[in-house]
């Protein structure tokens, strides 16, 4: 049940990012939500609160990334959930060329429905790959 609804949940939210829209994604977060994203990519570090993390997320739907989820696991008490999703994301070029193609995992810390910690995995060679694609091509 609660995978379901985990799967429910992020599949609209990631919906909407790939619209360009991450307010649901923001209104899951709490204030003091910290994302980590590893490796030695424009897209890395660690993004402490609300703001640090609308910043990333704004960049991010900038940059037109398809996002899906192709799995959802969600555990424990409501107090101290944990959710893990593993899926897929690409950017196609405007002229439809796919310029980026990865696949990822989310590992999430939720209390009270509010989601506190994440952090990001993914091939951070293709994340480098992208950013020297989005320097050649800055209108990208």
């Amino acid at each position: 049940m609660r995978a379901r609804l985990g799967m429910w949940m992020i599949s609209k939210t990631m919906s909407a990012i790939r619209e360009g829209d991450a307010q649901p994604t923001l209104a899951m977060d709490a204030d003091d939500v910290c994302l980590h994203f590893p490796g030695h990519t424009s897209w890395s570090g660690v993004f402490e609160g609300k703001e640090a993390v609308a910043a990333w997320l704004a960049r991010f739907t900038a940059i037109g990334f398809q996002i899906y989820p192709d799995q959802v696991m969600v555990k424990g008490w409501p107090w101290r959930m944990t959710m893990s999703v593993r899926g897929h994301i690409f950017v196609d070029a405007p002229n439809g060329a796919r310029i980026y193609d990865n696949r990822y995992v989310i590992w999430g810390v939720l209390r009270w429905g509010k989601l506190s910690e994440y952090e990001v995995y993914e091939d951070t060679q293709k994340s480098a790959a992208l950013d020297e694609y989005l320097a050649a091509h800055p209108a990208a």
